[in-house]
């Protein structure tokens, strides 16, 4: 099996990026970034993968007409990278039906809570307002719904007395820089598939 083709979407400062990047520097993630797309031209994430000598490749989200003519641009530049799959990392845009037609069971996003659990936008918040006493982050498909795909893996952060939104959301992103490598080797391994809802880890 050769290298895993990964293309990553970002909108903001590409942490998430940043950890994938590292976990294929260290031999970890047996993987190559073909392409770094942001929907957001002064994103952060595209100066990582500048940095690292990745393609980087801005759509500017304003200079388009509307969803269709913008996802129709990124569908095209993903079809002429082939990517084996695509990351979500900080990508703040739902992602339309012809692209997860394309790429069917091929989309990957992260999510700073433990779904189906507090889907959406201010997941930490939603998780303090509800009092729980353990939160986390999810690696997950993403299909037609929000934040509803097939769940790769999951890991847990305790919520503490006096958590803040702000200090919930630092912990939690210490796991999601762990589990979006790891749910990438499982991938990268042959090891993932889907049966229906599930996904099957060998």
């Amino acid at each position: 099996m050769g290298l895993l083709k990964i293309a990553v979407l970002v909108s903001g400062r590409g942490s998430n990026l940043q950890a994938i990047i590292d976990s294929i520097g260290s031999g970890e993630l047996q993987a190559g970034i073909v392409c770094v797309i942001s929907d957001k031209p002064g994103a952060e994430g595209l100066k990582r993968a500048q940095k690292h000598s990745i393609e980087a490749v801005a759509l500017d989200y304003s200079k388009f007409s509307g969803k269709d003519a913008y996802e129709a641009e990124l569908l095209r530049v993903l079809k002429e990278k082939s990517p084996d799959i695509i990351c979500l990392a900080g990508y703040m845009r739902i992602v339309g039906k012809d692209l997860i037609s394309a790429f069917r069971n091929r989309i990957v996003n992260i999510h700073p809570a433990l779904l189906p659990s507090f889907p959406g936008l201010d997941s930490q918040k939603q998780a303090l307002d509800h009092g729980v006493k353990v939160s986390g982050c999810t690696v997950h498909f993403v299909d037609e719904g929000c934040d509803t795909g097939p769940i790769i893996l999951q890991k847990c952060v305790p919520v503490l007395e006096g958590d803040t939104e702000e200090t919930l959301s630092i912990r939690i992103l210490e796991q999601e820089h762990r589990a979006y490598p790891e749910a990438l080797k499982l991938i990268a391994d042959g090891r993932v598939r889907i049966e229906g809802r599930r996904v099957i880890i060998s």
